[in-house]
């Protein structure tokens, strides 16, 4: 039975994380320090300026407990775990697919999945939102749905990679082209996906909550014995975590995208969230993080009964239901990879 155990996100600049007995000790000058016991915690993620001890850098080591260092902003900077615990035969066997006709197969699974989620989530919305949306908005997110259905449908074919990929990029180009007129706060607006960086509110959240989405698969993929650095739809690139990345296609939108527009919607960030630095990035303050991170960890602990194997879990082991998925396939116990696909 796999846990859900609680991630602990550091974001106060100068904590120092070290070691007391069985204990994450989190200390900070002028503030009284706190005890959090390890056997609680699946990972723990520094961003900017924090210190961990040697000693507790061990301790995680021997107790399976990740520790990972982001830039202030969620840029993925280093890791630190312990011994890798993979399966020989199941990397093998991974290694293999990522070579053969497999890949292809895979990889169309995992774009029917992600395009099918941004579908579902403007199908949701225009059910929650239709009476009360101007006319000019329905008409365009029904017209994006009908043009991803159709790529839906065409991603059924006997196509080679770089055309799936092709259907992908303009299902994408649909739901980004509505995507901001499902915003109802004042203080937000969105013209179009911008990374690296991210240049206005919307996308410095939907950046910040792909990051955490990330982590999560990775962890997911190596609970399993797979390498997150061997994908399928994400090809090989020297230290970037492939197959996490293909994992995470698949809860974008139905995820991460959800996620951003209730905190935008609900009105639980504001524009003083955030903060634009010189060269005109847009990143989310201290305040705006740690409301970002507790609505994460919260979603998390909701639950859903799965699409495909139609047992009740929490959303955030969802990613490890489907990294287990993807090793029964390549293992040979499933005929095909059953991307996560919302109802």
């Amino acid at each position: 039975m796999r846990r859900l155990g609680n991630t602990l996100y550091i974001t106060s600049q100068g904590t120092l994380l070290s070691r007391q007995g069985e204990a994450i000790r989190v200390g900070r000058e002028g503030v009284a320090p706190v005890l959090i016991p390890i056997h609680g915690v699946d990972g723990i993620l520094c961003f900017g300026g924090v210190t961990v001890t040697p000693p507790l850098l061990g301790h995680c080591a021997e107790a399976g407990v990740t520790v990972t260092w982001l830039s202030e902003n969620g840029r993925f900077l280093a890791r630190a775990e312990g011994p890798v615990s993979g399966n020989v035969l199941l990397r093998k066997a991974q290694y293999r697919a990522s070579e053969d006709a497999r890949a292809t197969a895979i990889a169309r699974s995992i774009i029917i999945g992600k395009v099918a989620n941004q579908r579902h989530v403007l199908r949701r919305f225009l059910r929650d939102h239709q009476t009360t949306s101007p006319p000019e908005t329905v008409n365009g997110i029904e017209g994006a749905i009908d043009r991803m259905g159709r790529s839906l449908r065409s991603l059924g074919k006997d196509l080679p990679l770089d055309a799936l990929r092709g259907l992908e990029g303009e299902a994408a180009a649909a739901y980004f082209a509505v995507f901001g007129a499902m915003i109802r706060g004042a203080d937000f607006s969105f013209s179009g996906r911008v990374r690296r960086p991210p240049t206005d509110p919307v996308n410095a959240l939907l950046s910040f909550v792909y990051t955490l989405l990330t982590h999560d698969a990775r962890s997911a993929l190596e609970g399993v014995g797979l390498d997150p650095a061997v994908g399928f739809l994400h090809r090989d690139r020297p230290g970037r975590p492939g197959l996490a990345l293909d994992l995470v296609e698949e809860f974008r939108a139905w995820f991460a995208d959800r996620l951003v527009l209730s905190l935008i919607n609900r009105r639980q960030v504001s524009a003083a969230d955030f903060r634009v630095e010189p060269g005109g990035a847009t990143l989310l303050d201290e305040a705006g993080r740690k409301t970002v991170l507790v609505a994460y960890q919260e979603r998390k602990r909701e639950e859903m009964v799965h699409p495909f194997t139609g047992e009740k879990l929490l959303l955030g082991l969802l990613w490890h239901e489907q990294a287990r998925l993807l090793a029964a396939c390549l293992r040979g116990d499933l005929d095909a990879y059953p991307p996560f696909a919302a109802r």
